[in-house]
């Protein structure tokens, strides 16, 4: 684990590699999972103001469920998550022709309808935050339905932590993010040292 500023980093976003294939994946975690999107507390006054503007691009069975639940209720663990349609699709996602699913947020934001990119615990995946006593945990969170995004990001070499470069930014600030691309620096040069070192039985100088 990594100790920058007051979060603890898991050094699996230096070791694991990932890019979002959304060809593959069709946008499968909009719509998976046993709950909604987990919202800030402060994102709830984004979701009110940005719903009138979105409104439009909604299907009308999710308007349905934001008709009887609103616009974003409380899960069993008493945590804000926006509603989700017949226990699958988050009600803020739209869908292409072929399927794919995409974030209204997203598309409004896009489109420069709001400022509001979307909820940001969307935007960071697949890296969670835990909220620990004094210190916040960033971690990797591993799901079957992004194996094409492992996959992608294996192929183009990228990290988690710099393929979320933009959404860890906009959390925690440009000086965080450029702290924790030198940690994953010296993280690798670390790894590639050890496992060059000759270990106990290994001959040395011939």
């Amino acid at each position: 684990m990594i100790l920058i500023d007051d979060t603890l980093l898991s050094t699996e976003l230096f070791d694991r590699k990932f890019c979002c294939d959304l060809k593959a994946c069709k946008g499968a975690c909009c719509v998976e999972g046993e709950s909604g999107a987990p919202l800030e507390p402060e994102e709830l006054a984004e979701v009110e103001a940005a719903f009138p503007i979105i409104k439009h691009r909604l299907k009308p069975d999710s308007l349905a469920v934001i008709e009887k639940e609103g616009l974003h209720v409380v899960d069993g663990d008493g945590d804000h998550v926006t509603p989700i349609v017949e226990g699958k699709e988050c009600v803020y996602a739209t869908f292409d022709d072929d399927g794919t699913a995409k974030c209204a947020f997203e598309q409004a934001h896009r489109a420069g309808e709001i400022d509001w990119q979307k909820p940001i615990s969307c935007h960071l995946y697949p890296i969670r935050l835990t909220a620990l006593k004094d210190l916040v945990a960033v971690n990797y969170h591993q799901w079957p339905i992004c194996n094409s995004a492992i996959s992608c990001g294996a192929g183009l070499n990228l990290s988690v932590l710099q393929f979320c470069k933009s959404s860890l930014t906009r959390r925690f600030g440009e000086a965080w993010f450029e702290e924790a691309s030198v940690a994953e620096r010296e993280w690798r040069k670390a790894m590639e040292e050890r496992s060059s070192s000759p270990g106990p039985g290994d001959e040395v100088g011939g």
